[in-house]
């Protein structure tokens, strides 16, 4: 039941599809359920004797490694999932709670000032304003590491910006220079009202965003470069 409610988690709250290909989440729960499924109760069969004294002892240290892994695992997961999506400039970026800074949390302003538990939310960078701007964002991040992105004081909602958005989405035919047609063909097949298509950047793996009249259509896996 545990590892059921996990896997719900995991891989429909935190990672809806395709955001655990994106991020790489997938190899990190199957080995935790690995550990859970498989070697606890091999450890189990090979140890449990009926006329062993220390075999309580022996099955608790079990339950105990086991319950260890999982709790680790999960906390790792939790850690790291998906909070935004955040656009900026020309494309869509995955940011994950374990990116974003305390300092940046606490001088965003409300919605922005938490990260939530649920789904990731689509939200989009302030544009710039000024070249001192420019300056000041590019210092933080060569210095820092962190991507404007990944700062949700410099968040506002992604409704501000679906005429950049727009503007910048490319059309159908530039994927199939990076795709096999027959991907790129299942995909507006499925999705027939997607006029353009951003790309998204993802740790793992880079896909694209699907948009319609100032409306995010899906996040689908394909290969945006």
């Amino acid at each position: 039941m545990i590892a059921l409610i996990s896997l719900y988690i995991v891989f429909m709250v935190w990672h809806p599809v395709p955001l655990a290909k994106a991020v790489g989440v997938s190899h990190i729960f199957i080995m935790m359920l690995g550990i859970d499924v498989i070697l606890g109760p091999l450890l189990t069969f090979i140890i449990a004797k009926k006329d062993k004294k220390s075999l309580e002892f022996d099955l608790a240290v079990i339950v105990v490694l086991q319950l260890a892994a999982f709790i680790y695992g999960i906390y790792n997961i939790a850690i790291s999932r998906p909070v935004y999506i955040a656009f900026d400039t020309f494309r869509f970026e995955v940011v994950q709670a374990n990116n974003i800074p305390v300092e940046s949390i606490e001088q965003a302003s409300d919605p922005y000032n938490t990260l939530g538990w649920g789904k990731p939310k689509f939200v989009a960078v302030r544009p710039i304003d000024n070249i001192e701007q420019k300056n000041d964002r590019l210092f933080v991040e060569l210095e820092t590491d962190v991507a404007p992105s990944m700062q949700p004081n410099l968040y506002e909602p992604m409704a501000d910006q679906w005429e950049t958005i727009n503007r910048e989405g490319s059309d159908f035919n530039s994927l199939y220079k990076t795709n096999s047609k027959v991907s790129v063909d299942a995909i507006t097949s499925k999705y027939p009202s997607a006029k353009a298509w951003p790309p998204l950047k993802a740790y793992e793996q880079d896909m694209v965003v699907l948009i319609d009249d100032n409306n995010i259509v899906d996040i689908v896996d394909l290969r945006p470069w």
